[in-house]
């Protein structure tokens, strides 16, 4: 493994894990907003990563992701992760189903104003050097991570903004989803995929949306804050 390989992996794993412990702040943060001290009585609202740290999410599945990427493809096309959930108690929330609604819309909003900056930082500081690297990285990884969580099924984000404006029935049949766990979710989503591939049969839904969604809003950033020649 060359030393240009592992700046790169090692600049991966810094990008993505500050990506999704900034994305659980903002949750943690909204929530305090709205009335929920969980989070701040955990002590979840720290910058510290060590405190949202997932050992698997967070680090171990995105090395692997990036180590695989550059040894195969040379470059970084995909990443995934999580951290530890913030704990939020809507209980508190004055209208707890919109407010949870909001407080999971709050992480992909996050991630999204950070890919932003990352791109306007990238045009003021040039493309090139062990910094642009960062930038786009954290920009891409950014989109990724709000673009993902946005699947519209429990756990996800996504899942727990649409509980929150589905009418009441629906809302709950659409939370019974949940019990199946992040796990599950990834097996349908990751392994399933890989499996039926392995049969000539493309079922790849998410991974479909992302490698259409992902590349056009990481050029639209780029070109809004004025980098241009693409992602």
């Amino acid at each position: 493994m060359t030393a240009s390989t592992i700046r790169s992996i090692l600049i991966g794993v810094i990008a993505s894990v500050l990506a999704i412990v900034l994305h659980e702040l903002a949750h943690g943060f909204t929530a305090l907003a709205m009335g929920d001290r969980t989070a701040l009585r955990a002590g979840r609202l720290s910058p510290n990563p060590l405190r949202h740290v997932d050992r698997f999410g967070t680090v171990i599945l995105p090395l692997i992701l990036i180590a695989a990427q550059l040894l195969t493809i040379g470059r970084v096309a995909f990443m995934f992760g999580w951290a530890k959930p913030v704990p939020i108690d809507p209980s508190g929330f004055r209208d707890p189903r919109r407010g949870m609604a909001i407080v999971a819309a709050a992480g992909p909003a996050a991630n999204f104003v950070l890919a932003l900056i990352a791109a306007f930082l990238l045009a003021a500081l040039g493309t090139h050097g062990w910094i642009a690297d960062f930038l786009l990285y954290f920009l891409l990884f950014n989109v990724v991570l709000g673009l993902f969580n946005l699947v519209p099924l429990p756990p996800f984000d996504g899942g727990r903004i649409a509980v929150g404006i589905l009418p009441l029935h629906a809302a709950r049949a659409l939370a019974q989803v949940e019990r199946l766990g992040i796990l599950a979710i990834l097996l349908v989503v990751f392994i399933l995929p890989a499996a039926l591939g392995q049969f000539g049969v493309h079922f790849n839904p998410v991974g479909d949306v992302l490698d259409l969604f992902v590349p056009r809003v990481a050029t639209f950033f780029l070109h809004l804050a004025g980098v241009h020649g693409g992602y």
